[in-house]
């Protein structure tokens, strides 16, 4: 079983699809997580890597660790999670599982939302929750709903090049509520 498929999610046979059902990861969130930034599914690269954000040309590694003052881009992937945990920022996406072909979010199919249920005992002190990119912030309107101060980013993604990273960085950084 590869990287990203659950046991007995199948091939999708019944409705038409060859692909298998793809899951995405547990959090990296703690009590202290007063920040919660969601993307949408994982890459085929982050998959394989069982790594959030793994694409070597994705930003947000680079753009998160500009915000934050770390050198997350050059740090192991545990470390890079304990840096941004200590600075009170989550991660997790809002899918936990689809069918895809690929790594756009285009091509996702047979979406399953994660279970936000949970989130205010997970994390009792998160206040501000950032979507990345488009497909994501879909799900800005329940989580503003639910009372959370919310924003919608550029997306990090290489297929996202329609800004420049100064651009992103900028945008970034009023949505984490971070001076110029």
């Amino acid at each position: 079983m590869g990287p990203g498929l659950r046991r007995g999610d199948g091939t999708g046979k019944g409705k038409g699809s060859k692909e298998s059902v793809l899951r995405g990861f547990a959090p990296i969130i703690d009590q202290r997580t007063e920040t919660l930034i969601l993307g949408s599914f994982p890459s085929q690269a982050s998959l394989a890597a069982g790594q959030y954000y793994a694409h070597p040309r994705n930003q947000f590694w680079r753009l998160l660790g500009a915000l934050l003052g770390e050198p997350l881009a050059e740090l192991d992937y545990g470390e890079r999670a304990a840096r941004v945990l200590a600075h009170r920022v989550g991660i997790w996406d809002v899918l936990d599982a689809c069918r895809r072909s690929g790594s756009l979010d285009a091509s996702i199919r047979d979406a399953r939302p994660n279970d936000f249920a949970a989130l205010r005992a997970l994390a009792p002190r998160l206040k501000r929750v950032l979507f990345n990119g488009g497909t994501a912030g879909r799900f800005e309107r329940q989580f503003a709903a639910a009372g959370f101060d919310t924003a919608v980013l550029p997306s990090s993604s290489p297929a996202h090049a329609g800004r420049s990273f100064a651009q992103k960085l900028a945008l970034w950084r009023g949505g984490l509520g971070l001076r110029p």
